[in-house]
């Protein structure tokens, strides 16, 4: 006969199991990452009579909790794409509040222009000048604070870095110790501790939130996590260390290795807070800074040639007026050999706003930019034949080895360097150093202006006539005939005079030193003009322009990150929808089943006094 005491213990032993687990779901509602547990009963054979079964009870089967895969598969995908979102979005907004802010560029180069043109309108007046030299250390001074801005925050970014790095590894740590504590805390049947599952899936998440990682399940219900093109993260019960270490070319700048391995990782992993640090510092930062620095040396280059052009309240040419730092040479940690490389900027209008490497192989030299794209040389790379490639001059020297590289920036730390050359007003070029006129009885078209192309002539400031004895032929002071052609210069005694127009037979010009240098501003406005003088790209990007880009570039970055954000918080907060409608707590639903277990218990119970009160009678019946 089946067993009713039996029975009745099994129901209340099963009602006790769920109203426990119902207990423990009520209690970590709130718990972040915790899966509400769901208990499954099986009934227990029933026993054979004569011509029928008896049911013997109930089995509690399992305690599991509600989970999937794929629901928390996404939630780990969503939370690395926030990860990457919300710190990209903070790193573009401090670079853009850095140009924004009280070293707004475009405003001391507006200052500094407008002080130009008040000494053009009084070019002998001492206060005038004063002022313009006030605004240019200004300008300098500007250009070397938003330089050491941007160093500050590519300091952070590699602090960052490391702290980020640390916590991965932190986490990894956790998750193998995990692995370890679900392998051998299995229960009989293979289900491993679902709270134990749940402490892993929400290091998990918080892994995914700090770099993109794939997560592969194993039989024995551990995971295995990699990072990147297959890095591996934690194997089992084993957590594999990510690292930091010094650049190849930059001590200071920090790459993201594989411990073990040594091997460079930073340009292989993407999503999540380090994606977001790697990819900000490489593709939005590292461009900042060059195109700052390009800046520096569009307006330093084409500055100071108009000033060499002009004459000083002494009568003497203009000297350097800014001073800009070159091209930043590094030689690989790794070289091996003696070689090196000097590298100047050859052509202004052809620096790309781009870091390269020269590489040597035993016999040759090669170039490539930092996308990997190969870039020409020509020449020798001597210092009679300068390797000649992307507006650089590079001269190299010494005995290099095979395998020895260096890493070229052309623009990367100009702006730190920017300052005034000239500290006397005196010595600020506003007067044109000579004078081209025409002869009063001319018959042709032609009207003359006259350049410097070689200022340290000895015989510049002598006076010279120009004499055309046809519209092809000139001599210059009585000398030999020379053959004259439309839209070429005539350059002698280190100026260079241009002719507008046509000559006629018998016209001719005279050039001689500018008696005026005093009140003549010639060479002020010809400076002015500098303000939107294209320079960079070919000669069609002006200094101001190149900033705008750069504010543009900046701003565009920061535009992009906002909207990611902004999408990639509705995914996650989508994908937790979903997660939590599976996993979640429902307090109601949960009070639900409160209330079924406690009535089951109690039913069992009674079953249980009722089996007592049989067996009572049936033992008083026997005794009698």
């Amino acid at each position: 006969m089946a067993d009713m005491l039996s029975t009745g213990v099994s129901g209340l032993l099963a009602a006790q199991i769920g109203l426990s687990t119902v207990s423990h779901n009520v209690a970590n509602a709130n718990t972040d990452g915790y899966s509400r547990q769901l208990v499954s009963f099986g009934a227990r054979l029933p026993e054979g009579q004569a011509n029928y079964y008896v049911g013997t009870g109930v089995n509690t089967v399992a305690v599991q909790r509600a989970y999937s895969q794929f629901l928390n598969s996404s939630l780990w995908s969503a939370s690395s794409g926030q990860g990457r979102a919300s710190a990209m979005n903070s790193l573009t907004g401090q670079l853009n509040n850095q140009l924004s802010g009280s070293s707004n560029l475009q405003t001391s180069l507006d200052s500094f222009y407008g002080a130009v043109q008040d000494m053009a309108n009084a070019p002998s007046d001492a206060a005038s000048r004063q002022v313009l030299l006030a605004r240019a250390g200004g300008l300098a001074s500007t250009f070397r604070a938003l330089s050491g801005q941007f160093n500050q925050l590519s300091g952070q970014v590699q602090q960052q870095i490391g702290d980020t790095v640390d916590s991965i590894n932190s986490d990894s740590q956790s998750i193998a110790r995990l692995n370890g504590l679900i392998r051998s805390s299995q229960a009989t049947d293979g289900t491993p501790p679902a709270d134990l599952l749940d402490q892993r899936d929400a290091l998990v998440k918080k892994l995914a939130g700090q770099v993109g990682i794939s997560v592969v399940p194993q039989n024995d219900n551990t995971i295995s996590v990699f990072v990147g093109n297959g890095q591996a993260l934690v194997t089992g019960t084993e957590a594999h260390a990510l690292g930091t270490a010094p650049n190849v070319y930059d001590a200071t700048r920090r790459e993201v290795v594989g411990a073990a391995s040594g091997n460079v990782l930073s340009g292989r992993l993407g999503g999540g807070t380090l994606g977001a640090l790697l990819d900000f510092r490489s593709n939005v930062l590292d461009p900042a800074q060059n195109q700052l620095g390009r800046t520096a040396q569009a307006l330093a280059s084409a500055f100071n040639a108009q000033h060499a052009q002009g004459a000083d309240l002494q009568g003497k040419l203009g000297g350097t007026f800014f001073d800009v730092a070159g091209p930043t040479v590094q030689a690989a940690a790794t070289n091996s050999g003696s070689g090196t490389l000097d590298a100047s900027i050859g052509n202004i209008g052809a620096l790309t706003g781009k870091d390269y490497v020269l590489s040597y192989d035993g016999s040759n030299w090669s170039m490539r930019d930092t996308n990997g794209g190969s870039v020409a040389l020509s020449g020798s790379g001597t210092s009679v034949d300068p390797f000649i490639a992307a507006g650089l001059s590079l001269v190299v020297g010494g005995s290099a080895n095979v395998g020895d590289s260096f890493r070229v920036q052309p623009s990367r730390n100009a702006a730190a360097g920017f300052s005034v050359a000239i500290d006397d007003p005196d010595k600020i070029a506003a007067a044109a150093p000579l004078k081209a006129t025409a002869a009063a009885g001319n018959t042709g078209t032609a009207a003359p202006t006259i350049s410097i192309s070689d200022g340290s002539d000895a015989n510049l400031f002598n006076s010279s006539s120009v004499v055309f004895a046809s519209a092809t032929s000139y001599s210059v002071d009585g000398g030999p005939a020379q053959v004259f052609t439309p839209g070429q210069p005539i350059v002698h005694n280190g100026w260079s005079m241009q002719l507008s127009g046509a000559p006629q037979a018998g016209d001719s010009f005279g050039v001689q030193a500018n008696s005026n240098a005093q009140g003549d501003n010639s060479n002020a406005l010809m400076l002015g003009k500098v303000a939107n003088l294209g320079v960079l790209d070919g000669g069609v990007t002006s200094a101001g322009r190149a900033y705008g880009q750069l504010v543009s570039q900046v701003g565009s970055a920061g535009a992009l990150a906002s909207d990611d954000l902004t999408t990639q918080t509705a995914v996650y907060h989508q994908a937790m929808s979903s997660q939590q409608s599976v996993s979640g707590v429902n307090l109601d639903e949960e009070a639900a089943n409160l209330l079924r277990y406690q009535q089951a218990y109690q039913a069992s119970a009674q079953v249980i006094s009722t089996a007592n009160n049989i067996f009572s009678a049936l033992l008083s019946a026997v005794r009698g």
